[in-house]
């Protein structure tokens, strides 16, 4: 039976949780994830656990940050004055905001603390810095 090899493209059914056992993504219900072996499309350790595995395979797999989506950079965690933000902007903790660079570059931005005159910004992605496990069953390779 063929292998998933370098440049393949390939349909994964997943399923990823943090370490806890909380589900922050699946594919149940929906069609399977395609992507090209060795593109970059995804992050690094899904991609490197898919290689090598033959259809209908299922594995599960413990990634670090490093082989997902990276340590948590301090310097991308900001305090802003609330007058910053637009007026019809309510900031609640946990809520996702676009932040617009200088430069004009759009950014995801998730809201960390509300103080009464200060917000707290970060913008690194919602799972940098967590080990990440995921269930994988490879569906088919093109």
């Amino acid at each position: 039976m063929p292998k998933v090899k370098k440049n393949d493209t390939v349909k994964v059914h997943y399923t990823g949780k943090l370490v806890s056992g909380e589900e922050f993504d699946t594919s149940k219900g929906r069609e399977p994830l395609e992507f090209t072996v060795g593109s970059g499309q995804i992050i690094p350790g899904f991609e490197e656990a898919v290689e090598g595995m033959e259809v209908n395979e299922k594995k599960t797999i413990t990634l670090s940050p490093d082989q997902a989506y990276g340590p948590v950079h301090d310097q991308l965690i900001s305090e802003i004055d609330r007058s910053e933000l637009p007026e019809d902007i309510t900031p609640q903790i946990g809520q996702t905001l676009v932040a617009t660079a200088q430069d004009g570059r759009q950014t995801r931005v998730q809201v960390t603390e509300v103080q009464p005159e200060t917000v707290t910004l970060d913008a690194n992605h919602p799972l940098a810095g967590k080990d990440l496990v995921f269930d994988i069953e490879l569906v088919e390779i093109a």
